[in-house]
């Protein structure tokens, strides 16, 4: 999803569990998708 922020797009990734619940939210100004798979493994890890 992208976002505007300050005028700037952003990229908002979201990790939900399966009963839809947001675990945590990751915004990043250039699309990084290995840096957002990474950071919600460590996530995840943690529930």
């Amino acid at each position: 999803m992208n976002v505007r922020v300050g005028g700037v797009t952003h990229r908002l990734w979201r990790a939900v569990d399966e009963y839809g619940d947001v675990l945590d939210v990751l915004v990043q100004e250039h699309r990084d998708t290995e840096a957002a798979r990474s950071f919600f493994m460590r996530l995840l890890k943690t529930y």
